[in-house]
C-alpha cells in the first residue's frame, strides 16, 4: 500500500497555528515504524504543487514544472480520443475582483451543471476555434482544448491558484500571451451571457473566465493498484478553513493512517508520502530488528515537526 496525503501541511500563519494544535497519535506511531527515503524539494511558487509531482512520479508521467500532461490523461478517462494532440484543461471559473487584484474562486463553488456548462462551452467555441484550437466537452468543470502551442506550455495548477491573485500565476512564456488574450475575450463574451444572467438572478456565481492547466500530449501511465490518495485535506486547505482542516486531519488520522499502521504492524510493506506546499516526503517500512525499532521510536520526530518541514 502507498498512502499519499496532499495538503498535509500549509504555510499560512493561521494554518501553521492550526498545525501546532494537531494531535495525531496514529501518525506518530506510524512514522516511528517508517524510514524517510525520498524527498522531493521545491518551493511554494512552483507551478506544479508537490502532490501533483508525487502522483506523476507514482504513475509514470514526466514533465517540467507546470508541464505535466494531466489534461490528456483526464481527457482519455472522459472518453475523449486524445490521440497524439497536445491538450490543455480549460476549467470554467469565477474571477472575483478584490481591491487591488483578482482572485480565482474554487470552481466547485459554481455548482455548474452539465446543461449550463455545455451552453457556455458553445458560447466560447468560436473564440478558440478561430485561433486553431479544437474544443471538447468532458464534464461540467472539464473542457479540453487541443493546439500545437500546448505541447509543453507551463501552466500553474488550479491548486496553486484557487483563492489567490491570478496575476501571480500567469507565466511569462511568450505562448501564454495568446491564452491571456483568449481569457480577455471570453470574459467579455460571458459578461452578459443569458446563462450567467440566470445564475445571478438565483444568487449563483457567474462563470466569467477559464483557467488553463495540465498541458501536453498524452503519455503512457499506469495507476498502481496499491496507490491510495486521500484528498480530504484539500478543500478546507484551499478555503483557508483551518478548523475544518484540523478536523479533517483528525478524521484521517483515525481512519486511513490508523489502517496504514495496522498494515505495518501486521508485516505488510507500506509507503507513505506527505505533501505540503513546498516539499513531498516519502517514508517506507523497512525490516528491522527489535532493538532497531526501539531506537528508531526514540529518535522519531513528532508529526508536527515532520509536517512543518513540508
Amino acid at each position: 500500500m502507498h498512502l499519499m496525503i496532499p495538503f498535509a501541511s500549509v504555510l499560512s500563519e493561521a494554518g501553521q497555528q492550526a498545525l501546532q494544535t494537531l494531535a495525531l497519535p496514529q501518525l506518530d506511531k506510524l512514522l516511528a515504524r517508517l524510514t524517510a527515503v525520498e524527498r522531493d524539494s521545491g518551493d511554494e511558487y512552483s507551478l506544479s504543487p508537490p502532490h501533483e509531482r508525487a502522483v506523476a512520479h507514482a504513475i509514470g508521467l514526466v514533465g517540467g514544472d507546470g508541464s505535466l500532461p494531466w489534461a490528456a490523461c483526464a481527457a482519455a478517462r472522459d472518453g475523449v480520443d486524445a490521440g497524439d494532440l497536445a491538450w490543455g484543461l480549460l476549467t470554467p471559473v469565477h474571477w472575483q475582483l478584490a481591491a487591488d487584484h483578482v482572485n480565482l474562486l474554487d470552481p466547485m463553488a459554481l455548482a455548474l451543471d452539465e446543461s449550463e456548462s455545455r451552453a457556455l462551452l458553445e458560447a466560447v467555441r468560436e473564440v478558440f476555434e478561430s485561433e486553431g484550437f479544437r474544443l471538447t466537452y468532458g464534464a461540467p468543470l472539464r473542457w479540453y482544448a487541443a493546439h500545437a502551442s500546448l505541447a509543453d506550455l507551463p501552466c500553474a495548477s488550479l491548486d496553486r491558484v484557487i483563492g489567490r491573485d491570478v496575476d501571480l500565476w500567469l507565466t511569462d512564456d511568450p505562448r501564454a500571451r495568446l491564452v491571456r488574450r483568449l481569457q480577455n475575450e471570453v470574459q467579455m463574451l460571458l459578461y452578459t451571457h443569458p446563462i450567467n444572467e440566470q445564475r445571478e438572478a438565483r444568487g449563483a456565481l457567474p462563470v466569467n473566465s477559464f483557467w488553463l492547466s495540465g498541458c501536453g500530449a498524452r503519455q503512457p501511465s499506469t495507476h498502481p493498484s496499491e496507490l491510495r490518495i486521500d484528498e480530504r485535506l484539500r478543500a478546507p486547505a484551499l478555503a483557508g478553513d483551518w478548523a475544518a482542516w484540523a478536523e479533517a486531519w483528525h478524521a484521517l488520522d483515525a481512519g486511513a493512517v490508523r489502517d496504514a499502521l495496522r498494515r505495518v504492524e501486521s508485516g505488510e510493506a507500506l509507503a507513505l508520502t506527505l505533501c505540503g506546499e513546498r516539499h513531498a516526503q516519502r517514508f517506507e517500512s523497512r525490516p528491522m530488528a527489535l532493538w532497531s525499532r526501539i531506537t528508531q521510536r526514540l529518535r522519531s520526530p513528532q508529526p508536527r515537526f515532520v509536517l512543518e518541514a513540508l
